[in-house]
């Protein structure tokens, strides 16, 4: 039987890409750091995503296993994976670079000539590319020579939404019905795995930032505004009319760059959007808009959600004004519970807040840097 190990037993590691592999037909190996979880995926062997949405369904995913990833079992796994996957946060790759770098290490001194593919499912651009970078730092050239012939790090683009819902059985999750996962054909090592809702695609770059630019985009803007409206979910804060204007203008403002850069079909992104939208209006997802709105500086870095889009429609002279409100709220927001809205208020307060934003997004235009100044004060 074939097998994956799924860096990450998190909600989207189960309740997304390991259920797609177990649905594939690969034992699904867990790994992560926190024993309760592993102890009874271990135990039980098994574990059930509950889809609530318009349509209800219990899927029972069998065949599956739990290791810390921490400990020496995760080498061995690695070693006869198949294909591997990540769902850990883009902030942890490089903690997890050794690991992969020791399982290489392994399938080359067993001799090995089977095919690894290492598939990093991350909210991030290329978050593969980004892995490999990491992982052939702790190689020597022989390393990397056997790691370019048989290890594939193919990029991707992941579309769940997979909220932190508390199940009596701790291994079973809440998720959504939709979800898309894009991974470049490509970049595969060997024959492309078969797998159902996993699409080989021709074209990364364009699915990768439609999901940046339209969901993830969206997604924050709502966190950000709700936030400082004292609203607590991303369902509440897409039916205040006020909040709910913003997003769908900010996403038809990421959009129309879109259009531009890939050719989409107008009518077709529309149509897209206003998807998106409904899924923040499900009522079976309270998603909480601190979870959406965590880590305002990777949120606000250059290539990621709050200024690539932003960027993009600058470089085809489009209006970003909504955009930008968006961003005067994330700059607000001010969350001692999480250490980057910490950081990034320490910030403000040491060098203002102009100063502050062009650091955190390298972003210098004066005419937008004016903007945002002005929807920061907006919200004061």
């Amino acid at each position: 039987m074939k097998t994956a190990v799924m860096f990450g037993a998190g909600n989207i590691g189960r309740g997304f890409i390991g259920m797609l592999l177990a649905q594939a037909g690969y034992k699904v190996i867990f790994g992560d750091v926190n024993p309760a979880i592993i102890d009874r995926l271990a135990q039980d062997k098994k574990y059930t995503v509950h889809i609530l949405d318009v349509n209800k369904k219990d899927y029972v995913i069998e065949n599956v296993d739990g290791i810390m990833s921490n400990g020496p079992e995760i080498v061995d796994a690695l070693a006869e994976a198949s294909i591997v996957t990540t769902a850990v946060g883009l902030v942890i790759l490089p903690r997890i670079a050794g690991t992969f770098a020791d399982g290489i290490k392994a399938r080359k001194a067993n001799g090995s000539t089977e095919y690894m593919n290492i598939i990093a499912c991350e909210n991030a651009i290329r978050a593969s590319s980004q892995l490999k970078e990491h992982v052939y730092k702790l190689l020597n050239d022989e390393e990397k020579a056997y790691a370019d012939q048989y290890v594939g790090f193919p990029d991707c683009s992941v579309d769940r939404i997979v909220p932190p819902v508390r199940n009596e059985i701790p291994t079973d999750v809440v998720v959504e019905e939709y979800y898309e996962w894009h991974v470049e054909k490509a970049s595969f090592k060997g024959e492309v795995p078969e797998i159902e809702g996993m699409d080989p695609a021709e074209n990364l770059d364009a699915y990768i930032e439609r999901k940046l630019f339209t969901l993830n985009t969206g997604h924050c803007i709502t966190a950000y505004i709700g936030y400082q409206k004292g609203l607590g979910t991303i369902k509440e804060a897409i039916e205040d009319p006020e909040i709910y204007a913003v997003v769908e203008a900010a996403m038809q403002q990421s959009g129309a760059g879109l259009v531009k850069k890939y050719n989409f079909d107008p009518e077709a992104h529309a149509a897209y959007i206003k998807k998106i939208i409904s899924r923040f209006k499900n009522p079976y997802l309270k998603d909480d808009c601190t979870r959406v709105g965590r880590e305002p500086l990777r949120k606000m870095a250059p290539t990621d959600r709050l200024t690539k889009p932003v960027t993009t429609a600058l470089s085809y002279g489009l209006p970003v004004d909504k955009l930008l409100q968006g961003v005067g709220a994330a700059l607000r927001y001010d969350n001692p519970e999480d250490k980057q809205s910490v950081e990034m208020q320490q910030m403000i307060a040491e060098k203002g807040v102009v100063e502050a934003y062009k650091e955190i997004s390298g972003i210098t235009d004066e005419a937008v840097i004016a903007q945002v100044k002005a929807a920061y004060d907006s919200f004061a």
